[in-house]
């Protein structure tokens, strides 16, 4: 029973805030047409009043997003097209990544330096996880395990550490970015700030969500190993 409950418990705390993400976001996209205006119209609307009219918003099926190396500021279909509420608040946040990168926000030049190395580390760590079996053929080394390791933290314990760097910048480009922008052009109804808010926090916590998912597939890498 005691296992069962901690089971339940790491279920819980890994699963848990994707899942709250999730229905924030989901609860928030309704009614579709609570504003006039499209998240991508706002999204051009707020880089042109920040002065960054170079900026381009684009529709992405990755998940939204803000490219500091293309300068875009990249939407899915809902939140380009949509006008709901979470819409509007996903492309404002969105914005504010693309106001840090203007204003030479540190901890987003860090973010992307890392996620620069952590990308070389991941593809290094395939390629030893590719070429474990065979240097342990040719070596007929008793044990590769080390080996292996070496190869699963390289490719999943980098994705990690880089979605756990990220919150702080996530908090930022939601709460000293995106909300007093949205305030300043007077976009939401008084009724709708803090729901907003709600959504600006759900925003920030998907990288949380996604560092804990991380975090569980290094130790059921880390289970295989020692079985």
């Amino acid at each position: 029973m005691p296992w069962l409950i901690l089971i339940l418990i790491i279920l819980a705390v890994v699963f848990g805030p994707g899942l709250w993400v999730q229905r924030v976001m989901k609860r928030y996209s309704r009614p579709k047409d609570r504003y006039s205006g499209s998240g991508g119209e706002l999204a051009r609307e707020l880089l042109d009043r920040q002065g960054l009219t170079t900026v381009k918003v684009e529709l992405t099926e990755k998940g939204d997003h803000y490219d500091p190396s293309e300068k875009v500021v990249r939407l899915s279909k809902d939140n380009l097209d949509g006008r709901s509420l979470t819409a509007i608040t996903v492309a404002a946040h969105e914005v504010g990544h693309a106001v840090q990168d203007a204003r030479g926000y540190q901890p987003l030049k860090a973010r992307t330096r890392l996620v620069g190395v952590a990308q070389q580390a991941q593809r290094f760590g395939a390629m030893v996880l590719i070429g474990a079996p065979l240097i342990g053929l040719l070596t007929r080394a008793p044990s590769i395990a080390g080996l292996m390791l070496l190869g699963g933290f390289l490719s999943l314990g980098s994705a990690t550490l880089v979605h756990l760097v990220t919150l702080p910048t996530e908090l930022d480009a939601s709460f000293r970015r995106a909300l007093p922008m949205l305030r300043d052009a007077d976009i939401l109804y008084d009724v709708d700030v803090p729901h907003a808010q709600r959504i600006l926090r759900a925003a920030a916590m998907t990288y949380v969500s996604a560092s804990l998912m991380s975090l569980l597939n290094i130790a059921r890498w880390w289970a295989l190993l020692r079985a």
